[in-house]
This record gives structure tokens, C-alpha cells and sequence, in this order.
């Protein structure tokens, strides 16, 4: 097995990386205090071919692949987690789900300028009633002349007031359970839909964050994504493939935080030496490095599987649940050798640890990506 990246691939990291650092970090803490949506930073992520990254170039994407997608995740969370969050939810979900169960015309009406970077994609599963349990949701979508009516809401939706295209899920048939769920492509402006409360969230602040409210929301039946009765199973396979974004997301997060207390280790000074000196910090160190080199080879299997369409839940639910626990320890631990400093705003750590907590509950908490792996491998449904 060969695990060296392509000068391509080198290429990448390095320009990804260049770009975070230059147009990104001098805003970290700007746009996570003012809770700004940095939607100046679009169009120059779409030039790079970020919010198109798994996208055909036939739809106006950079028609990379899946590892690609990691190492670019990677080096946005590396230096904002909010950004990085962004960028995974809009590729990972919305562009996503229509690529992969679009018709060609929708591909090119609403994949296409996501892709491009002109347009901003929310996907809406989670309900206020429907968390984990997300086949309980009670948006519903009504035949009706020349189309559906939407009635309901959504929680938790990444872009859910910034966003232009939304991929939402509802009931279409009560009786059949979640075989009865479609997907639906909702365009904002469409009568009907609208933002509720944004929330203020813990972390990830940068990354808006909102409920959605469809109300009599009227949709031509064209807007349809994929088989009547199938969204449900759709957007478990949509997350499938998400949830390498977010063990990439949590690979660049963990790279930070550690860098930060690296980088600290090295300059604070106590009993006349660099703390590095000391024997507990660099075991710190050691383990948390040795922990991300796990979580990042795991990620990678998994991007390698979905590179040569083979089935990845059993490993993306792996490295998912592997690598945000291995962030949740480097974002603490970056705070620890940090001590006073790492409570205060001065230094990064205390972003890095209220960001991190998100990565064990978004696009499935800790507990299900264990009930996912614990039935892969006993066979169970």
C-alpha cells in the first residue's frame, strides 16, 4: 500500500492551505464573535473549486475525488472549523444529494451554479421532534395541482436563512413509515418558505445556522429529487458519504488545535525551561499526534472506498466516530497545556474547544455512528 499523495494532491494541500491562512485567519475570531456568515469568501471559494469539490466538471464542478475532498476540509478546519463547516455542509449534503439522485435537468438548474460558487446549498432532515430518530419527522408534502404543498419545519439547518437552494425531506405518504419520505428541491424566494430563529450557537459561529418553516410552500412536481417514497433511504446514503466530510472536518480541527499547543510548548517558559521540556506535555503531545495520524489514515480508507464505489458505512461511520472523539481530546488538551491562556480569547484554543464539540453530534451523534458500526458487523437491518 502506498500512502504518499500526488504532487496533484501535495499541490492541493498546499494551496488550500495558503488560501485558509491568508484569507481566512485574519477573520477567525471577527466572524465568530459577530456570528458573521463570511459570504465575501464565496466567490473566491468557488474559483478555487470548493463548492464543487466531488462535483463532474460537466456541472461546473472541480471533478476531484473523494480524498481530494478530505484534504481540503482538512486545511479549512486546520484554520477555521466554522468555514470548514460550511464548505463540507454545502458539498457533502445539498450538492451532494442532487448529484447523486438529481435528474440531468435538475444537475444543471441547481447543481450547476452550486457548484460554480454562485449559489449557497442547505439540506433540512433534522426536525425540532426528529433528531437521531430522524424517519420521525413530520414535514409534510401534499399532492396538489400541478405540484406539492409543504407543510412543517426544520431545525438545525446549516445556511437555513443564507442559503439559495434547499434539499428538505417530508412525509409524502404516512402510511408506508419512513418508505414514505421523498426529497424535495426547494428555491429560496419560493412562497411559503422562510428563516425562523437563527441560533446562537456554542461554536462553529461562523457557520449560520437556522430553522426552516415551509408554509403552504408550494413546489411544481418537478422539484421532486429522486423516486417518490425514497428520500428517506437517499439521505442515508447522502450521509454515508457526509460523514467522511465531517472525520475530515475533525482531522483538520485536531491538526490545529495541536499545531497551537505545539506552538505553545514551545515558547511558554516555567521553573526556567519551555514546558515542552516537560515530560506530561510532551506525552500529551505524542498521544494526541499519534491519535490524528489514526483518525486521518481511517478517513482516508474511507474516501478510498467511496473513490472505487464501494459500500463505506461500516467505515465512514468508523472514522466519523473515531476522529471527532480524537478531536474532542486534542481541543482539550490544547486548552490544558495552554492553562489560563487556553480560557481566554487571546488564543486560539478556546475556539478550537468550543467549536469541536459539534463534530460528536452533527450528521449523527457518537452513540448512533456506534449503533451503525455494532449492526454492520453483527448483520443486523
Amino acid at each position: 500500500m502506498d500512502f504518499r499523495l500526488t504532487e496533484e494532491q501535495e499541490l492541493l494541500r498546499r494551496t488550500v492551505r495558503e488560501f485558509a491562512e491568508t484569507e481566512i485567519a485574519p477573520h477567525v475570531m471577527e466572524w465568530d464573535q459577530a456570528q458573521h456568515f463570511p459570504s465575501e469568501l464565496i466567490p473566491a471559494l468557488g474559483q478555487l473549486g470548493l463548492m464543487g469539490i466531488q462535483v463532474p466538471e460537466q456541472y461546473g464542478g472541480a471533478g476531484m475525488s473523494a480524498i481530494d475532498y478530505c484534504l481540503c476540509i482538512e486545511e479549512l478546519a486546520r484554520v477555521d472549523p466554522a468555514v470548514a463547516l460550511s464548505v463540507a455542509a454545502h458539498n457533502g449534503l445539498c450538492a451532494a444529494h442532487i448529484f447523486m439522485f438529481g435528474s440531468d435537468a435538475q444537475k444543471q438548474r441547481y447543481l450547476t451554479p452550486l457548484a460554480r460558487g454562485e449559489q449557497v446549498g442547505a439540506w433540512g432532515l433534522t426536525e425540532s421532534s426528529s433528531g437521531s430518530d430522524a424517519a420521525a419527522l413530520r414535514t409534510t408534502a401534499a399532492r396538489c395541482e400541478g405540484g406539492w404543498v409543504l407543510n412543517g419545519s426544520k431545525q438545525f439547518t446549516t445556511h437555513g436563512a443564507v442559503g439559495d437552494v434547499m434539499v428538505a425531506m417530508a412525509l409524502t405518504d404516512h402510511s408506508r413509515g419512513h418508505r414514505g419520505i421523498s426529497a424535495f428541491i426547494i428555491a429560496r424566494g419560493t412562497p411559503g418558505m422562510s428563516a425562523g430563529r437563527k441560533e446562537d450557537k456554542l461554536g462553529m459561529r461562523a457557520s449560520e445556522t437556522s430553522e426552516v418553516i415551509f408554509d403552504q410552500c408550494r413546489v411544481p412536481h418537478d422539484h421532486l429529487l429522486g423516486t417518490e417514497g425514497e428520500g428517506f433511504v437517499n439521505a442515508l446514503q447522502v450521509l454515508d458519504a457526509g460523514r467522511i466530510g465531517i472525520a475530515a472536518l475533525s482531522v483538520g480541527l485536531a491538526q490545529g488545535a495541536y499545531e497551537a499547543a505545539r506552538s505553545y510548548a514551545l515558547e511558554r517558559r516555567q521553573f526556567g525551561k519551555v514546558i515542552g521540556e516537560f515530560q506530561a506535555i510532551q506525552w500529551m503531545l505524542a498521544d494526541n499526534a499519534t491519535r490524528i495520524e489514526a483518525a486521518r489514515l481511517l478517513t482516508y480508507r474511507a474516501a478510498y472506498l467511496k473513490d472505487h464505489g464501494r459500500r463505506m458505512t461500516l467505515e465512514s461511520a468508523m472514522a466519523k466516530l473515531y476522529a471527532s472523539e480524537a478531536a474532542v481530546r486534542a481541543a482539550d488538551e490544547c486548552v490544558q497545556i495552554h492553562g489560563g491562556y487556553g480560557f481566554v480569547k487571546d488564543y486560539p484554543a478556546e475556539k478550537f474547544f468550543r467549536d469541536v464539540k459539534l463534530t460528536t453530534i452533527g450528521e449523527g451523534t457518537s452513540e448512533i455512528q456506534r449503533l451503525v458500526i455494532a449492526r454492520e458487523l453483527l448483520g443486523m437491518p
